[in-house]
């Protein structure tokens, strides 16, 4: 049996990032003759301090603690076939740990989902948001054997350091991601789902929302999922608390989903996770077209890509109108999933990360 150690910093089915990028094809790797394990640095506990203001003794205790865990790991990684680094192995601006690992004869596999060669203006890591380096990146993709990337443009940035990358996108796993029949509700919910570091994309769209609130009184509803202080008293949002345990359940209860994004650097690089999640639930979705959203979504098609306010109400409003229109636009984003960016459909390329 083949052993990899995968390098990343939250504890299982926590980071969206580490969930749909690797965690969910631990099973099939298994099931074909590869030991998983994961290291992780952030522990549920440490979650409680790390992404708020102040605590910097607690946030002091942290960092020490992960120096101790990766040390740990360069004398463990040793015993394994291959290591898989995804985006970064510790959370400053070092690679030492990186350094160390690519010296060892297992290969080292590198993937990243985000411009994270890009300072994220959204982190809440507080004073750790100094000590980071994103230019880093760069180093670790000349370091790696392989890297993987989430999508042609983070691909082509590693292109210029590495010969050998490839393009696995982020997927779903269609086989728990299974859609709900609609019951005969007269109420239709328009969802957002997010973080608290993302909220402000959803804010992008609020005046539009408002408009349409306007004109369909109570036949629309609206729900945010990921930031549960946010309130919107005219919308009547009261966020919900994101939890792995009834996320599928959550998002459900969508008839339509959003995906608002701004266009820059940053946001370019994202892999659509997202709007991948509506649509693996045959929920009609709606995205800004910005970075691999237009790869995603052809328009009209199997989801709708909304620029300008006035192009987001248009569509937005026929798929309120039309009930039967969203069940035909869910069903093909469905199928778009299954088809290009479910497990099911990317399993043998993460296999063959490891022969």
């Amino acid at each position: 049996m083949k052993k990899v150690l995968f390098i990343g910093m939250h504890r299982p089915n926590r980071s969206p990032s580490q969930r749909y990028r690797f965690e969910q094809y631990f099973s099939y790797l298994e099931e074909n003759g590869i030991q998983c394990d994961l290291s992780y640095l952030i522990s549920e506990k440490d979650d409680q301090v790390l992404y708020q203001g102040g605590h910097y003794l607690p946030k002091f205790r942290i960092l020490i603690k992960s120096i101790l865990k990766r040390r740990k790991d360069l004398l463990a990684a040793k015993n394994y076939d291959f290591i898989f680094i995804q985006r970064e192995a510790f959370m400053t601006g070092s690679t030492y740990f990186e350094r160390k690992l690519a010296k060892l004869k297992a290969p080292l596999i590198f993937d990243y989902d985000d411009a994270i060669w890009f300072e994220d203006k959204g982190s809440h890591l507080g004073i750790l948001s100094k000590l980071k380096r994103p230019a880093k990146t760069a180093d670790i993709i000349g370091m790696a054997d392989i890297v993987v990337a989430g999508n042609a443009y983070l691909a082509e940035y590693g292109s210029k350091y590495n010969a050998n990358v490839q393009v696995i996108p982020t997927t779903i796993d269609t086989k728990w991601y299974q859609p709900r029949k609609k019951g005969e509700d007269s109420q239709v919910v328009i969802g957002w789902s997010g973080s608290f570091s993302t909220i402000k994309h959803f804010e992008q769209i609020v005046p539009v929302l408002l408009k349409l609130k306007e004109k369909y009184q109570g036949k629309i509803n609206f729900k945010v999922i990921g930031d549960a202080t946010y309130t919107h008293k005219e919308l009547g949002i009261q966020g919900v608390k994101w939890q792995a345990e009834t996320e599928v359940e959550s998002l459900q209860e969508f008839d339509i989903g959003i995906m608002p994004l701004p266009d820059e650097e940053w946001t370019r690089g994202k892999c659509g996770a997202k709007g991948l999640q509506y649509m693996g639930l045959a929920i009609p979705t709606v995205m800004s077209p910005v970075g691999v959203n237009t790869e995603i979504i052809t328009d009209g098609v199997n989801g709708f890509l909304a620029d300008t306010d006035e192009d987001w109400f248009r569509k937005l409003e026929k798929l309120v109108e039309f009930p039967e229109f969203r069940s035909e636009i869910g069903a093909a984003g469905r199928e778009t999933v299954v088809a290009r960016y479910s497990v099911e459909a990317n399993k043998e390329k993460y296999l063959g990360l490891f022969k």
